[in-house]
């Protein structure tokens, strides 16, 4: 039972506690707890009662709570409450910028029961008429509910990972032979379908947790799903004297393939005619050096071989330190000292630590006074673990007409700042992109954070001249981060190529707000390569003498 898992159920309890009128105080209370369990860095599952409520924000409800949903994974209190909900009505949580207050009103008002029920009362214009809700609300409720119609079905890469093991487990048992295919082949951000290419038949799988699509299957096609995970599950049966060429084709994606040699060749025609040969060899008659799976998107890929080698993409192994990270301080699990030691024996050379600034109330945002302290806590720690380095950051907001949180007399008190958008995130293309321009080029700012704000299969991107933003960035020397959540993963890799025109480096962060985040850094680099990134242009492959000296001579400049 993860830490997570028992936040989310408590989360939900509480919102249904005000769904149906409830003790507005127990509510409350879950909600505190929340808040507080979601930064705490054990294991929830191995406390006892009298642990637990040594825990800040956990009172003998609150932990009587998590005894039950551990031993149980649930609690009686929650399956009363869903048993007066609509199923229906669950999904409609997932519609953002619609709280709980308002989904009652659609479900007591309206009697909106579900998301399909709600689309159509939009596009009807009858969302419009309900008091508190009107025009604005009514197309950002249609606007989302596309966004959440669209990602149905898919998983990000992390989650992804940890679902193909479990397949693979499965076909150890089955299959002779077998490779992952598809976008999971190529890192994707975000997985649709896991697709497989195997020597055997998939009359061998478990049909309890291989659940098969009779009428989308083929006999060399196997269409379905496993266990109850909703992406679906495509296996290809391959014969031993195609399996090279045919897990090659089903790697790549379609528009790597039509790319077009000199002789007027597609790539897949040139596969398809010499079958037996490996995969350097397909490049090879193709008339092309070899390029690495992730790479295998588009056209790109084939220009960019030609200027440089597989061998200069960047490695976990190349990065030397770890930047944009939050510590206890603001809204971080885990104390500045219990970053920076683990950050240590990891093996890197420097900690950035960055929590964010006073303006993200929400997130505990340093006041002065705060900063002041976690700079004193700093120079101490940095004579404690010479020579391994802690330098003073800071995630400062980028307000809303794109000055940077903080005054210049506390700006210049940082070793390097993380600019990012958190607030105010519903903007117009040209809105966005002269806020993020004029952070850019503010001459304290180092690293512009996830640039677009987007959280994957939750929320879209805001709007980006990415051209001009790359441009300011290349003129003010401004580093621009990719950032290395799984939630995240952004700047999008499609960018990067434009960043390598440019010149301009680019900063593999795992914004962890925890020790166990920094792990979150290996997704980013699965990005980074198949965007292209070389180390020459990560920043934190620097060395700490390089990367000491950057900033030293970036902030004599500012």
């Amino acid at each position: 039972m993860s830490n997570q898992k028992i936040v989310d159920i408590l989360e939900l309890t509480a919102k249904l506690i005000e769904l149906h009128d409830g003790e507005e105080s127990r509510a409350k209370i879950y909600l505190s707890a929340t808040y507080n369990l979601d930064k705490y860095s054990g294991k929830l599952e191995n406390l006892d009662f009298g642990q637990l409520v040594q825990l800040q924000g956990v009172g003998k409800l609150t932990a009587g709570k998590i005894i039950e949903i551990v031993s149980s994974g649930t609690t009686k209190e929650l399956q009363e409450l869903l048993q007066k909900t609509p199923d229906g009505l669950l999904e409609i949580f997932k519609i953002k910028g619609l709280g709980v207050k308002k989904i009652k009103t659609l479900w007591k008002e309206a009697s909106i029961e579900n998301i399909d029920q709600l689309e159509k009362a939009c596009k009807e214009g009858n969302i419009a008429k309900i008091k508190g809700f009107g025009e604005k609300i009514q197309s950002s409720i249609l606007e989302s509910i596309g966004f959440v119609n669209e990602q149905k079905g898919k998983v990000r890469l992390d989650a992804a990972l940890l679902i193909n093991d479990l397949i693979l487990k499965q076909f150890e048992l089955s299959f002779t032979k077998f490779q992952v295919v598809g976008e999971l082949a190529r890192f994707s951000e975000v997985i649709s379908c896991f697709q497989y290419a195997i020597i055997g038949s998939t009359r061998n799988l478990n049909k309890e947790i291989f659940k098969q699509n009779l009428k989308q299957s083929s006999p060399n096609r196997w269409l379905g799903y496993f266990e109850n995970f909703e992406v679906p599950v495509e296996i290809f049966n391959v014969s031993e004297s195609e399996f090279n060429s045919k897990t090659f084709t089903l790697i790549a994606n379609e528009t790597h393939l039509s790319k077009i040699n000199e002789k007027g060749e597609s790539f897949l025609q040139v596969i398809q005619a010499n079958k037996n040969a490996n995969e350097i060899e397909f490049y090879e008659l193709f008339g092309s050096k070899y390029i690495v799976p992730e790479m295998r998107e588009n056209h790109s890929s084939f220009e960019w071989i030609k200027n440089h080698t597989n061998d200069e993409l960047i490695k976990y192994s190349d990065l030397k330190g770890i930047l944009h990270n939050h510590s206890t301080y603001s809204d971080g699990k885990n104390t500045l000292e219990e970053m920076a030691v683990y950050c240590k024996e990891l093996g890197f050379q420097y900690l950035g630590i960055s929590d964010h600034s006073q303006s993200l109330s929400v997130a505990s945002g340093l006041l002065p006074s705060k900063v002041i302290e976690q700079h004193k806590e700093i120079d101490i720690l940095n004579q404690k673990l010479a020579p391994f380095k802690i330098f003073k950051g800071i995630e400062s907001d980028i307000l809303s007409d794109g000055s940077l949180d903080y005054e210049p007399e506390i700006l210049k008190t940082f070793d390097f700042i993380v600019a990012s958008v958190h607030q105010n995130l519903t903007m117009s293309l040209e809105y966005a992109t002269e806020r993020i321009i004029r952070a850019i080029e503010n001459p304290y700012t180092t690293i512009l954070g996830h640039p677009t704000g987007r959280v994957l299969l939750s929320r879209n991107a805001y709007p980006l001249d990415f051209k001009k933003v790359i441009d300011a960035c290349a003129a003010n020397n401004v580093i621009i981060e990719l950032n290395a959540s799984p939630y995240r993963l952004d700047l999008d890799w499609r960018h990067i190529n434009y960043c390598l025109e440019k010149n301009v480096m680019i900063s593999i962060n795992p914004d962890a707000h925890s020790t166990s985040g920094y792990h979150d850094m290996e997704y980013g680099v699965k990005i980074a390569r198949k965007g292209g990134l070389p180390a020459n242009l990560t920043f934190n492959a620097l060395d700490l003498g390089q990367i000491s000296k950057y900033l030293s001579l970036k902030n004599q400049i500012s």
